[in-house]
């Protein structure tokens, strides 16, 4: 008999790569979406369309989540569905709590109504660290910065109440920043690479940015699904970090990504303090030791491949656009 997921918020990056690793191992998959379209861009450029089910539920709404859980019979749940950018955050506050923490607590609260028995896995961040001065580790002292930073926060205390009280098999993967073709150009690195390859075909043009003096412990999202997977299914119930363990200044990215286009990067980035934000962490990195040690996980792809390979995709995507 083929085991059975619950990806809930299946369109997103995460939630889209996490399936497709999940078909490769034959898994029976049932994903959720607040949204009634027939063809999600995500799962076309995965080729994933059409191979699993999706169903439309409201991740905050117990009865629609109870109904879904008891009709599909999972062994797992994964939770990816909520509002993703510290950014965003700030503007609609409301929102982002909603999506995030009042989306945990339904979770587990229908679990927790049905006697689910199954594993259950939910996206965290570091951003519930804020500044780093070491690499962080579960245990790191708590100091969020935004609203949605806050709101991971609250959930990741909710997911270790249910586990304690309760006795579920829920866990927090405290996902460090991973990248992929799959990102928008509303995220840093994505607009860096793009402007990148913009400028490689027009010297005159200029990318604005805010501060480059920001470091971040940059991943790769194919490996980290895979690392979601294992730790979801552990014999160690348990929350985890994931992460690469090397942070990288945002300028060093820009010169790396620059160089890979043969240019200077000094000549295309233009300073622009409106960017910058008053709360802005300055460093975030995580300490793999213990997912390593538990899991016998650890990221191989670092910054330099990273980049390559987002270039080469965007590169790919371009040229197939403009063979059209």
């Amino acid at each position: 008999m083929r085991s059975k997921a619950i990806v809930i918020g299946c369109s997103g990056q995460d939630g889209s790569y996490l399936i497709k690793y999940l078909l490769s191992r034959d898994y029976e998959v049932v994903g959720t979406s607040r949204s009634k379209k027939k063809i999600y861009q995500n799962h076309n450029d995965l080729c994933i369309n059409g191979k699993f089910f999706i169903k439309v539920v409201d991740p905050t709404n117990l009865n629609e989540l109870k109904e879904l859980i008891s009709q599909e019979n999972a062994c797992e749940i994964y939770n990816f569905s909520a509002q993703s950018s510290v950014g965003y955050s700030f503007a609609n506050p409301i929102e982002t709590q909603q999506s995030i923490s009042l989306a945990t607590i339904s979770i587990l609260e229908a679990c927790k109504q049905l006697n689910f028995k199954g594993n259950i896995f939910f996206a965290g961040s570091s951003e519930i660290y804020g500044e780093t001065q070491h690499p962080a580790t579960v245990h790191s002292k708590i100091s969020p910065k935004s609203p949605y930073a806050i709101s991971k926060v609250e959930s990741f205390f909710l997911v270790k109440l249910y586990r304690e009280i309760y006795n579920l098999n829920a866990v927090t993967g405290i996902l460090f920043p991973h990248e992929s073709p799959l990102r928008n150009n509303k995220f840093i690195t994505q607009k860096i690479i793009s402007g990148a390859i913009k400028c490689s075909k027009d010297k005159n043009h200029k990318i604005s940015i805010g501060n480059i003096e920001v470091e971040r412990d940059w991943g790769w999202a194919e490996e980290y699904v895979e690392g979601i997977y294992l730790m979801t299914n552990s014999q160690k119930i348990q929350d985890q970090i994931i992460c690469t363990g090397e942070s990288t200044k945002l300028s060093d990215f820009i010169n790396i990504t620059f160089k890979k286009m043969n240019l200077n990067w000094k000549d295309h980035i233009i300073f622009d303090r409106s960017l910058m934000r008053g709360k802005d962490i300055r460093k975030s990195v995580g300490n793999p030791m213990q997912m390593n040690k538990d899991i016998n996980w650890k990221a191989d792809l670092k910054i330099e491949g990273i980049i390559e390979k987002l270039i080469e995709k965007k590169l790919i995507n371009l040229e197939a656009f403009n063979n059209i």
